[in-house]
């Protein structure tokens, strides 16, 4: 079984009917309680998958879905904002299952840079998506960081974090287990976006942790720190959830 890190500190932590074909670019459409604030949901997919030996993990599926395009879906069915999905500009492979869903792709053309480069570049597109809703709030706006690689994550999971951050008054919010091992999804406020332009190299946004309050959020299971990297991952995880390709 393998355990995600702190976000980025290992790389990108990586059928239903897509229906019409979605107007251009993100729509800032918010579900929450409070229409002043709109969550961005980004999902960073700039990653090589170099320990798959030559498979690509975020094109792998889950009943009949590659898990990139599974992991758009079930952000845009939370249904609190725009997604987002930071790709390299010549991965066409993951941009081709993305097809058909309402996300705007962000090209990370420095992604060799490491997971510190995704990340800015994703949180100043959702930091210019706050300020572009007239009524954006930034005490409880922000942006969800989703990985692709973690298949147990549903929409429930995203709901309920999304409720947690807003009852809070916009405080920065980490999934965690429920014995309290820190994991992922993670929702940072937009005053903590802000600090994302300091980031460098591939330690991602472990560092945001320490500067900025937040607080756990348990998910049932270990499915906050499970993310599948290679394709013994991914055989031991379809064996114990029972789960088709």
């Amino acid at each position: 079984m393998a355990e995600s890190s702190p976000v980025g500190e290992r790389g990108t932590h990586a059928a239903f009917d897509h229906g019409p074909d979605p107007p251009a670019g993100p729509q800032v459409q918010s579900a929450r309680a409070d229409p002043r604030a709109v969550i961005i949901t980004f999902i960073p997919a700039a990653g090589h998958s170099t320990r798959m030996r030559g498979a690509d993990k975020l094109l792998e599926t889950v009943n009949g879905v590659p898990i990139l395009a599974r992991t758009a879906h079930i952000a845009l069915e939370a249904d609190f904002g725009p997604v987002l999905v930071g790709l390299r500009p010549d991965n066409e492979k993951r941009r081709k299952v993305l097809e058909g869903l309402n996300v705007k792709v962000v090209d990370i053309p420095d992604a060799e840079l490491g997971m510190s480069a995704t990340l800015r570049r994703g949180a100043a597109e959702a930091l210019a998506l706050v300020l572009r809703h007239k009524e954006g709030d930034d005490e409880t706006s922000g942006m969800m960081v989703l990985l692709p690689d973690m298949p147990g994550i549903n929409t429930t999971d995203l709901q309920d974090m999304e409720q947690a951050f807003s009852s809070s008054g916009g405080t920065s919010v980490r999934a965690c287990t429920t014995d309290g091992k820190l994991g992922h999804p993670t929702i940072f406020n937009a005053n903590a976006l802000k600090s994302f332009q300091t980031l460098t190299g591939d330690k991602g946004a472990a560092e945001i942790f320490h500067q900025d309050n937040w607080i756990p959020f348990a998910l049932h299971g270990d499915r906050a720190r499970r993310d599948l990297d290679t394709p013994e991952d991914w055989a031991d995880w379809r064996t114990e959830t029972n789960t088709p390709d």
